[in-house]
């Protein structure tokens, strides 16, 4: 028996794109003569079989939605899934989450898990690893079949679909800005590799933030962790050989282990040095001292997001239109800078 195969082997093994495929096993007149009979003899060859979800859209509601998140250790992805299950359930929608754990396979796997006609749609947020990778043939393949995608927080511009994100950079502009307010100067900023769009965002503001008041951005105070893990030996290292008087973090997991690490060198917080983080979650409010955050509203973005796939759902309208949909970042001013 020959393995069972997608749009996206196709596409690969005739060099293609998975559009492409779509159209000519749809027998579209947009694609060729030659390129029609040539993917529609491999699909047979093969056995090909369009997804199972796709024909449960066109029949039926499942009133299920996927929801798949890279962590959930992180309090900023429970409250996204508390605003999606509060929505969800009163417009009488079930929500199914999975988590990716980081992992491009695991994102893979979750999306195929769950792509065969258990759910109306996916909400996702993609993991480090698909967005250090690139691919996104996965939720592209899901898109083309008609199965309605809404990407929050971590999303990518290769994939046609609904998108909710906070404004990063405008929240870690107004963070560093208090800090330069608060007469610090040697601000170092504790994030990720720039391949992680959220990451990316937060660089910006920050460096726009220092140079827009006249200080200049120093490489050597900006930390590049390789995930949104936990990596102490690194910033146990940074912290030993940086000398500075406040400190902006993309999460609050890094801010309150960088709190500690001072606190034992005998430093104080925040006379001697400033920390905000992002994400206003327990750790935050319950540190010693509790910490100053740039508050992303993961309750609202879920009951957005929610919104926006439930409407796609019920949609009767052919024309697909999408859109990005930004919400504003508050600062929640704690003890951690001076108030």
């Amino acid at each position: 028996m020959k393995a069972k195969i997608t749009l996206k082997d196709i596409a690969r093994e005739l060099d293609v794109s998975i559009s492409t495929v779509s159209k000519a096993l749809k027998n579209s007149e947009e694609i060729s003569r030659d390129t029609k009979e040539k993917i529609q003899a491999f699909a047979k060859l093969y056995n090909y079989k369009p997804n199972n979800i796709a024909i449960s859209l066109k029949n039926k509601r499942t009133k299920n939605i996927g929801v798949v998140i890279p962590a959930i250790v992180h309090h900023f992805f429970t409250t996204v899934i508390r605003g999606i299950e509060k929505y969800a359930n009163a417009k009488g929608y079930n929500v199914i989450v999975c988590l990716s754990e980081e992992s491009f396979d695991r994102e893979v796997i979750n999306m195929e898990m769950l792509a065969n006609g258990s759910i109306d749609g996916f909400i996702m947020s993609l993991s480090s690893e698909t967005q250090l990778k690139g691919d996104y043939n996965h939720l592209k393949e899901v898109t083309e079949q008609g199965i309605p995608v809404v990407l929050f927080d971590r999303i990518t511009n290769e994939v046609d679909c609904d998108k909710v994100i906070i404004d990063d950079q405008m929240g870690a502009y107004m963070a560093t800005k208090k800090l330069i307010d608060q007469g610090r100067k040697k601000i170092a900023l504790i994030t990720t590799d720039d391949y992680l769009s959220v990451s990316k965002e937060r660089t910006q503001g920050y460096m726009k933030a220092l140079t827009d008041s006249g200080l200049q951005v120093d490489e050597s105070r900006i930390l590049k962790l390789s995930t949104m893990e936990m990596d102490e030996e690194s910033i146990r290292n940074f912290f030993q050989t940086e000398k500075v008087d406040a400190v902006l973090c993309v999460n609050e997991i890094f801010t309150v282990f960088s709190m500690r690490l001072v606190q034992e060198k005998g430093l104080r917080i925040p006379d001697d040095i400033s920390f905000i983080g992002f994400t206003d979650g327990l750790l935050s409010k319950y540190a010693n001292p509790s910490l100053t955050v740039v508050a992303q509203h993961g309750e609202k973005m879920g009951e957005v997001s929610a919104q926006m796939l439930i409407d796609q759902v019920e949609s009767e309208n052919e024309v697909e239109s999408f859109q990005t949909k930004i919400l504003e970042p508050t600062l929640v001013v704690r003890d951690s800078t001076i108030n």
